[in-house]
């Protein structure tokens, strides 16, 4: 099942990927990154932008942040094309293709992970997080940025879903990322029911 509806979200995305920065979403991604960027505050870094798209969250991090070096890992080739394409930061922005739920990157290979409305999509959650948790170096923050709703859902019933989207109360992404070993620091509402959560992977001085 997993392998077939990957298959179908890389399709869909493909399909989108020519417009997707011209039609309805590019607006609202516009504004949300906007709200973002005031709770991002990056030393000289190395970020990975997770299910990047078009690249136009990491363009505008690499903007606010000159010594910022940046990976955009995405599911869709075609979304990617386009992100190389619309790439001016380049060396210091790399787009590549893979799986969230397997990411080809090595241990605390960066100091920052983003997520913006994507993590709706994922089938297995805690494997992803679990991932993002391997790749963050100590003390790093996962900025998670997805739709949410304030009372608790029965994420038995969402995993059956033939939409394949599922969305998350604040609750329940705290308890996700501390089973990966992410502290949950904070929520914030961006812009209606789009919340940012932000993660810190402990710092090894700090462990007991």
């Amino acid at each position: 099942m997993t392998d077939n509806f990957l298959s179908n979200k890389k399709l869909i995305f493909d399909r989108w990927a020519a417009s997707y920065d011209w039609i309805f979403p590019s607006v609202f991604y516009r504004a949300i990154h906007q709200r973002l960027l005031e709770y991002v505050d990056l030393p000289p870094a190395n970020v990975l932008d997770l299910g990047c798209g078009t690249g136009r969250l990491l363009g505008r991090l690499a903007t606010q942040f000159p010594q910022l070096r940046g990976t955009g890992l995405d599911l869709s080739p075609k979304m990617l094309r386009v992100a190389r394409l619309s790439n001016h930061h380049h060396p210091r922005l790399i787009y590549v293709e893979g799986k969230a739920e397997s990411l080809p990157f090595g241990v605390g290979q960066f100091d920052a992970v983003f997520n913006t409305i994507s993590f709706l999509h994922y089938l297995e959650p805690q494997q992803v997080l679990s991932e993002v948790a391997r790749v963050l170096s100590p003390g790093g923050r996962f900025y998670l940025v997805d739709f949410s709703l304030k009372q608790e859902l029965d994420l038995q019933k969402l995993a059956t879903s033939q939409l394949g989207i599922r969305v998350y109360s604040p609750k329940q992404r705290e308890a996700l990322g501390s089973a990966a070993g992410l502290l949950c620091v904070s929520h914030y509402y961006l812009l209606g029911p789009v919340l940012l959560t932000i993660f810190e992977k402990e710092a090894i001085g700090n462990r007991q």
